[in-house]
Formats: structure tokens, C-alpha cells, sequence
């Protein structure tokens, strides 16, 4: 690796590690440009979910106030995306390529359907159909992201606000950092499971690393400010283009 395409994937990492923490998708800033170094896929994919990892812990750290007093539904949730983290890496490593490419574009604007019409739907669901911590369905809902996660991970933070804003009566700031830790166990799980079985490379895992953790302490910064309304927006705007890129691609 040259020192300028060092560079690359590290400013990269830093923009995937802010975008992550601020709405999801960051993948598809690293994933393309390892792909475009000549990594493989497998390899680009593995090595992309382990270096955003540290970008995921200082993300959920920066929005630690909006953590407070979500312990319980963090570890509820928290189980349920770290099975799903696994099961999706190792579909990773046993599936065709093509299998979820053409299922993700559609998850996706589902998702996007349910982060603009969450106020609304919140208003005509009665409280007993909603739940503080999301019930089962919630952790059904965070199981299934975490699939999709560990398998791949762009935009799996706009699929978890999306599911989670109808299921739970909370904020979407509070959901936001409530996202930032489950994405980041994910990425986690997902990181050792590729260890273990796949092509690491590790250069590649050090860059990313380091660019994401300056992004996650960047992303919380401006994240945090931003208002409901703005951030419903960013999260809309960034999950069209990646359902462009990704059907384009």
C-alpha cells in the first residue's frame, strides 16, 4: 500500500466513522474505496467492520448524555444485534454475493418510509400497542438488522431508527444513540467471527480504525445539535443515496 492510498482509507474511515454516528451507512464511503485498492470483497468486508469499530465506541460515547437511562433496553436489544452480527457474518462467508444485493435496496426504503412517517404513526398507535423498550417486536427488529449487519452493515443504522422510532416511545436523538451502540456490537461480533474464519487485512483494519475514531468523536458533535425534523432529513437523504449507489453499482 502506497503512503497516498494509506491516506485515502484513512480519511475514509474518519468519513464513514462521522456519518455512522450521525445517521448510518458509512460503509458504503470504505467498502468502495477497498474494492477500488484491489481488495476482494470478502476481504474489503471483513476488514471495513473490524477498523469502524473503535469510530462506533467513541460515536456512542459522544452521545452518552442521550444513553442515560437506556441501560436496560440496550442490554435487551444489545443481545438480540450481537446474535444477528454473527449469523450475518457467517451468511457472509456461505451465501452468493447477489443473494442480499437485491433484497437491501428494498430494506432500505422501507426504512426510510417508516423514519418520515414515524411521527404520524406514533400518533395513531395507542401506548399499550407501543413500548418503552420495543417489547418483541423491537427485538426481532434489532435481530434482523444485526443479520443484515454483520453481512454487509451500509445503512443498518437507517433501518434500526426506522423500526425502533414506531416500536419504542422515544426520541429520535435517543434512538440515534441507542443506534450507535447496537451498530457498533454488531460491527464487534462481526469483526471477531471474521477473525476467526476470514482474510483479515490488518493494514487495512489500522487506517480505518484511526480515521473513525476521530470520525465518531466528530459525528456526535454535529449530531447531537442537530434537531428532530434536520435529522429525520439527513437520515432520509443519506439512505436515498445509498439505495442509488447500491442499485447503480
Amino acid at each position: 500500500m502506497t503512503p497516498i492510498e494509506a491516506t485515502v482509507v484513512a480519511v475514509a474511515g474518519l468519513c464513514a466513522g462521522a456519518i455512522n454516528t450521525v445517521v448510518g451507512s458509512g460503509t458504503l464511503i470504505t467498502f468502495p474505496v477497498l474494492l477500488t485498492l484491489g481488495y476482494p470483497p470478502v476481504v474489503a468486508n471483513a476488514s471495513n467492520s473490524i477498523g469502524l469499530v473503535p469510530g462506533g465506541i467513541t460515536g456512542a460515547f459522544g452521545y452518552r448524555a442521550e444513553l442515560a437511562g437506556q441501560r436496560t433496553r440496550i442490554v435487551r436489544l444489545g443481545i438480540c444485534s450481537l446474535l444477528g452480527g454473527a449469523v450475518g457474518a457467517l451468511l457472509l462467508l456461505v451465501l452468493p454475493p447477489g443473494v442480499f444485493k437485491a433484497v437491501v435496496p428494498v430494506l432500505i426504503i422501507i426504512a426510510l418510509i417508516l423514519v418520515v412517517a414515524q411521527p404520524w404513526l406514533a400518533r395513531r398507535l395507542s401506548e399499550r400497542e407501543r413500548h418503552e423498550h420495543g417489547g418483541t417486536l423491537a427485538m426481532l427488529a434489532a435481530f434482523g438488522a444485526g443479520i443484515y449487519g454483520g453481512y454487509f452493515g451500509a445503512a443498518q443504522g437507517v433501518l434500526l431508527v426506522g423500526m425502533l422510532g414506531i416500536l419504542m416511545t422515544e426520541g429520535i436523538q435517543r434512538l440515534n444513540a441507542l443506534k450507535n451502540v447496537l451498530t457498533a456490537g454488531v460491527n464487534l461480533v462481526a469483526g471477531l467471527v471474521f477473525v476467526l474464519i476470514a482474510t483479515v487485512a490488518w493494514p487495512v483494519v489500522l487506517l480505518i480504525a484511526i480515521g473513525s475514531t476521530a470520525g465518531g468523536i466528530l459525528g456526535a458533535k454535529v449530531g447531537r445539535r442537530l434537531p428532530p425534523a434536520v435529522l429525520r432529513g439527513v437520515i432520509v437523504v443519506v439512505g436515498l443515496v445509498a439505495v442509488v449507489k447500491l442499485l447503480t453499482d
